[in-house]
């Protein structure tokens, strides 16, 4: 990369007012010209939804920082992106940060995640895309413990630019961190239990609840080791979602011959 200060698109799925979003903000303006495009309130498991039965609405928020400019959308993390890349930025911007998340987007979380879908997004865009959370949903969460930790690998990610199609996801644990692990995604999942409840007019209703199932309790390698453990995970995740290793079986099989 030049010596010129690159261009950082911040977006998030907790909504512009957030706290995570500022503190990423304040991070990111250490490293370069900042354009903020996040959703207008909280778009929390939104994966990589569009809005495309209603007009988005978007509109530029003041900022008491040059470096710095503020867009809110009223669509999803996805949509923020589009809309950044084809209206708002008059470049592609040189990095996409999404967070700092307020919860884990560690293990099949992933694929549920508004912060991650916005980095997928971007990586589809050829962006250098990186997502950050942090295991606190609390909207006062304390990031200050993993802020220097999320700088140095930013700043790594920056340095030393990941193969097309490849993007990073990062999760803290909160508290005192012990150091980065370098991980891949725990093999797990959640039994959706669903609590049922009546409503005063007599109507069923049900609020998503629910256990995350660890398949590999124990593992070092996997991202819930580390954040059970005191590290910061960060996992390269990539957007081609194929299992090369079962095309052949396929055609053993006869699919292509039906």
């Amino acid at each position: 990369m030049s010596d010129k200060k690159p261009l950082i698109l911040i977006t998030n799925d907790d909504g512009i007012t957030s706290k995570g979003i500022t503190e990423l903000i304040n991070l990111a303006q250490k490293l370069g010209k900042v354009v903020v495009v996040a959703p207008d309130g909280p778009r929390s498991a939104q994966s990589n939804a569009l809005t495309v039965e209603n007009p988005i609405y978007s509109q530029k928020l003041p900022s008491n920082n040059e470096n710095v400019e503020l867009f809110q959308c009223s669509g999803t993390p996805t949509d923020c992106v589009k809309l950044a890349l084809n209206r708002v930025l008059k470049r592609k911007p040189d990095l996409l940060l999404s967070g700092i998340n307020h919860g884990s987007n560690a293990a099949i979380n992933v694929i549920y995640s508004g912060t991650m879908g916005a980095v997928f997004e971007g990586c589809i865009n050829q962006i250098p895309s990186v997502g950050l959370s942090l295991t606190n949903h609390s909207k006062n969460a304390d990031f200050s413990a993993t802020l220097p930790f999320f700088e140095a690998i930013v700043r790594k990610f920056l340095e030393h630019p990941l193969p097309q199609g490849v993007c990073l996801n990062v999760n803290a644990p909160q508290g005192e961190i012990k150091g980065v692990k370098v991980c891949r995604q725990t093999k797990g999942y959640w039994t959706e239990e669903f609590d049922a409840r009546i409503s005063p007019n007599g109507n069923n209703y049900f609020w998503l609840t629910g256990s995350f199932i660890n398949q590999e309790l124990g593992d070092q390698e996997t991202d819930e080791w580390a954040l059970a453990n005191g590290y910061i995970s960060v996992v390269p995740t990539h957007i081609d979602i194929t299992e090369y290793s079962v095309l052949d079986d396929l055609k053993k099989h006869g699919y292509e011959k039906i």
